[in-house]
């Protein structure tokens, strides 16, 4: 059947119009690599567990780190400048929870940082007790007033948001192993979600899915309060959240935190999905 050239042309410029409206807005210029940065966090960007017996290990840090095979966002950014060496600061804390984010952020604002990652909320969900996780409220506040402090104190800084990992993965991989099942319980982590790990009773298959319910809305916030930020900020899209990570990426000394393999998944998938240097 043959149209009309003037039909064409209708068709055409509906069907661009269509493409363009469902295109997604270009991502903001990131602008040049920064010259300093500051991670804020927990235990997981402190290296915990990363290369000694129950201690940090801040030069294994995704974030911050110097060690050279985890090859972390700052050796990525130092890569393509220079002027960011030895201006890696890690700011965060062992047991660290949001609540502790608007003192880190304060930190980083004395520091002068032009680049501050925050990978926050694994310590807000997995605790003792299902009942003493952190609200959705209470996390959210967090979040708002340490975003607060550094958009106020460094107003051209680039944050990034990484996303709390899946815990609930941490027990698929880990159920069937006995000693990841002893060091659990032995050191009692994340009983909130661990509690026995290889139980198939209706409660603990509810109690493990409302954890990960909570961490999956702990990222719903972290997007919310990122958009609400601006172009400064970038949210990774939960691509830490959803990366499969596999046993022989986290600590045989407490089945919990990242290994060296781990923290080098962490540094390539959150460089990847953030800004782009």
């Amino acid at each position: 059947m043959r149209y009309a050239r003037t039909s064409l042309a209708l068709v055409g410029g509906l069907v661009a119009a269509l493409l363009l409206a469902g295109a997604p807005a270009a991502a903001a210029d990131p602008g040049p690599p920064p010259s300093s940065m500051a991670s804020l966090g927990d235990s997981i960007t402190r290296g915990f567990n990363a290369c000694g017996w129950y201690s940090d290990c801040v030069s294994r840090s995704w974030s911050t780190g110097d060690y050279s095979s985890i090859n972390s966002q700052y050796l990525r950014i130092r890569a393509k400048n220079s002027a960011i060496n030895g201006k890696n600061y890690n700011d965060a804390r062992s047991g660290a929870k949001a609540a502790d984010m608007p003192g880190q952020a304060a930190t980083a604002v004395g520091q002068g940082a032009g680049y501050v990652t925050i990978l926050i909320g694994a310590n807000d969900a997995c605790t003792s007790s299902e009942a003493s996780m952190t609200s959705v409220a209470a996390y959210r506040a967090s979040i708002d007033s340490a975003l607060s402090t550094i958009k106020n104190g460094l107003p051209n800084a680039k944050v990034f948001l990484a996303s709390v990992p899946n815990v609930k993965r941490l027990w698929e991989v880990g159920k069937v192993s006995s000693s990841a099942r002893s060091a659990w319980s032995l050191f009692g982590i994340c009983q909130s979600l661990l509690a026995n790990p290889t139980s198939t009773a209706q409660a603990d298959v509810d109690r493990r899915n409302r954890v990960q319910q909570r961490v999956a809305d702990f990222n719903g916030q972290l997007a919310q309060a990122c958009a609400a930020y601006g172009a400064n900020c970038d949210f990774d899209d939960n691509a830490v959240f959803n990366y499969p990570f596999a046993l022989n990426q986290i600590s045989t000394w407490d089945y919990f935190h990242p290994n060296n393999a781990g923290q080098t998944v962490l540094a390539s998938v959150t460089y990847a999905a953030g800004f782009g240097w």
